[in-house]
This record gives C-alpha cells, structure tokens and sequence, in this order.
C-alpha cells in the first residue's frame, strides 16, 4: 500500500473566495508522482478550535499531512502555534531559524512580527526554500507549508527527497469531439468492471470554439493494468463511431 495523505488547506481569504487556491493541484500531482495517495483535502478557516481539532484528526488517519497558509508575520497566522497546541509541545523560538532571519533583515526591522517566523513548534525541523528566507516546518508526520504558491513549490520540493516513496501512478487519456457520457456510459462502466482496482473516469469538456467532447482517463498503480484499460476505452470511442485522440483535449 502507498503512503496516505491529506491536504489542509487554511485560510479564510480560500473560504471567502478573495483568493483562488492553486496548491492543491500542485500537491496533487507531486504526491502521485512519488507515489503518496492524496486520500483527503479540507479548507479550513483560521481559526484556533478547528485547526487544532482537524489537526488531532487527520495526523491520527493519514501517513502524511501537509498544510498550507498560515505562517506569515501578521496576527490572523496562527498556523504554527496551533501545530504546538495539537501536539502538546510550547510554541518557542527555534535558534538557528532566529539567527538566519535576523541576520537576513537590515538592523532594526527584524521586528516582533517576523520574529513570529523564527518561532516553531518545539521539535520541529524546518523546511528551507530557494524563494524566500522564512522556513516552513515539519514535526511529526504534519508538515506546514506556505500559502504562496511559488514559495510553497520551493518547501514542498525541499521535502519531497525526505518523504516516504510508493510506487507511482501510471495515468493514460483518450479523448473524443462531440462524444458524450451517455453514449459511452455502459460501455465505460463495463471496463470499470474488468479493472476494479483502477480509477476509471470521464470528463466533458467544452473547448473556446463551442465544440464539446469527453475525456477518458485510467489511473492506477499497476502499470500493465492501467494500459490495458487506456486501450480498452481507445476501442470503445473507435466502436462508437468516433476518433479516439490520445492525451488530455487542447484548452
């Protein structure tokens, strides 16, 4: 079995709709492609009950946790005390993180805000990044991530050669112009049966110039299996009349 994983997106700028997350996508596929099975995603707001709550939860089900958001210098970043909190551990400066962005910030201005960011959850290790100076973190199997994206990119990259590895997900598409779902729905559901354990799924799309279609897409960690299934719906667009088109549809 492959490592397990859950996203805790936190933000109440996410759950307003003042911003656009982008991580998750990110994280998604680079957890697939070290083969780590995303299982969960959550936004939460920030808030101290239900980020420690959620927090208790998730880290107890899943191999993996990684949070986004949260770790900035102003006072609605509470992500990291909270990770303190869930774990029972103090909030306190980490020395070497304190050193390097005091040393970073011009003299006078390495104020009480950013000294937020030199201040871990005791135990924890810091997660570097080649973007920005302030480190994200991880303690247990929780790790705590930035909530901008590029910066985000950098710490979880910095991470990935130190987590757990399974086997990675092979993935193949087809898709087809002017096919539809319910043409193809039997026919799909019946490869789904000879291939229980791969995730089979159709997708309409709609592209700028108004011409529509379905994408088929099989997924899985046996590699043959999932190949045998992308050839079993090339057939079936070929047998319904349509020209089977390999990869995802064009924007």
């Amino acid at each position: 079995m492959n490592p397990t994983a859950c996203i805790l997106v936190i933000g109440n700028e996410i759950l307003s709709g003042r911003t656009q997350d982008v991580n998750v996508q990110y994280l998604a596929r680079r957890l697939s492609e070290l083969g780590i099975t995303l299982s969960e995603v959550r936004i939460i707001p920030d808030r101290r009950d239900i980020i420690v709550t959620t927090l208790c939860d998730v880290r107890a089900r899943f191999d993996q946790v990684f949070t986004t958001g949260g770790i900035g210098p102003t006072h609605d970043d509470i992500t990291a005390p909270c990770v303190a909190e869930a774990f029972g551990v103090p909030w306190v400066p980490h020395p070497e993180t304190f050193r390097l962005l005091e040393a970073h910030f011009p003299p006078g201005e390495f104020n009480a805000a950013r000294q937020r960011m030199a201040t871990l959850p005791q135990g924890a290790t810091p997660i570097t990044n080649s973007v920005s100076i302030a480190p994200g973190f991880s303690i247990g199997n929780v790790h705590v991530l930035a909530g901008v994206p590029r910066i985000m990119q950098a710490m979880f990259e910095s991470l990935a050669p130190t987590l757990p590895h399974g086997t990675p997900v092979t993935s193949r598409s087809w898709y087809a112009l002017e096919l539809f779902e319910g043409t193809l729905a039997a026919g799909l559901s019946d490869i789904q049966d000879a291939h229980p354990d791969l995730d089979i799924g159709s997708y309409p799309f709609r592209r700028p110039d108004g011409r529509r279609g379905v994408a088929l897409v099989s997924k899985g960690l046996d590699r043959a299996a999932v190949l045998a299934a992308a050839q079993a719906t090339h057939d079936l667009i070929a047998r319904l009349g349509f020209t089977p088109l390999e990869g995802e549809p064009p924007p």
